[in-house]
């Protein structure tokens, strides 16, 4: 595809923010740095932000939301947390709080875990397409995984053009650095970033440190485990199993019948959760180790070692 270079004016917004409801990617300016922007409710558009990073595995992604009653939609908020969010944002903090009742976001975004990162980004770039667009967007940083994190429009450009459908220009960012993460009770410093540790415990009192328990952006994913066995590459299911499939032919459900990865992806933590319901192992049917599939592949394995 060709990459749009879309202007930070009325007209932009407006294009970035109907990219975005129609399942598409953009790029844009934070504070901290470039974001690569998808609807955090639609699985596809999300398995493309993995797709078009090269992303290697399924980290839990960061909701961008345009003030504090949206981000209330999505995550629950103590008295600790809520005391941050009025002297940090909109600002380069994100805090990880358990998701609310009835959130409506991608199993991508959360990595099937219970809870969710929610940052209100300060750029008025950034909060200009939150707000046409009025819904939360995943963004983890503009640039294939691994390589050094975007602050202009020509370094998302340098690695992601023809991956995305736009980068929105909002010149050089401030912070430069990744927003600072806490979450977990006690609450705990999970990333360093663009609030210092001392700020935060001016409001916190000292911070935990992260425990092997606690996963967010930046942090390795936890095991994801149904509690059913799981068996992988199984070209056909036994009597008491259930067949996850993937590409033509018969099964209880199928990540793609196409052999569409982004699809699959997509597909991949409802569908577990959906046969793990039953009380029966499942059978997984191999999946290409190419591209996406990679990534596909990692969380299975995570989800089928011994525990």
């Amino acid at each position: 595809m060709e990459t749009q270079r879309l202007t930070s004016d009325a007209s932009g917004i407006a294009q970035a923010a109907d990219i975005l409801a129609r399942g598409g990617l953009v790029a844009f300016a934070t504070e901290t740095v470039y974001g690569l922007g998808a609807d955090a409710r639609a699985g596809t558009a999300v398995a493309r932000v993995y797709a078009a990073k090269g992303r290697p595995s399924f980290n839990p992604l960061i909701v961008h939301v345009a003030d504090l009653k949206m981000a209330q939609l999505y995550g629950i908020f103590d008295a600790q947390t809520l005391a941050l969010t009025a002297r940090f944002w909109p600002g380069p903090l994100s805090i990880v709080v358990p998701l609310a009742p009835g959130h409506g976001l991608s199993e991508l975004v959360t990595a099937g875990l219970e809870t969710v990162a929610l940052r209100v980004p300060k750029h008025p770039v950034a909060q200009a397409v939150l707000t046409q667009f009025d819904g939360p967007v995943a963004a983890p940083s503009a640039n294939p995984s691994g390589r050094i994190s975007p602050t202009t429009p020509e370094h998302v450009l340098a690695g992601l053009a023809g991956k995305i459908d736009a980068v929105l220009n909002g010149g050089a960012c401030r912070v430069g650095l990744e927003s600072t993460i806490v979450g977990g009770i006690p609450l705990a410093l999970l990333r360093q970033g663009g609030v210092s540790q001392e700020r935060i415990e001016e409001i916190t009192g000292p911070l935990a440190k992260a425990g092997s328990d606690i996963t967010a952006p930046g942090q390795l994913v936890s095991h994801y485990a149904p509690r059913a066995a799981l068996r992988l590459n199984a070209t056909s299911a036994e009597p008491d199993e259930a067949l996850l499939g993937f590409g033509p032919g018969p099964c209880d459900l199928n990540l793609s019948a196409n052999e569409d990865l982004v699809e699959a992806a997509a597909n991949l933590f409802a569908h577990l959760h959906t046969l793990d319901a039953q009380d029966k192992p499942i059978a997984v049917a191999p999946i290409p180790n190419t591209g996406l599939g990679r990534a596909i592949n990692d969380r299975l394995k995570r989800a089928a070692a011994p525990r």
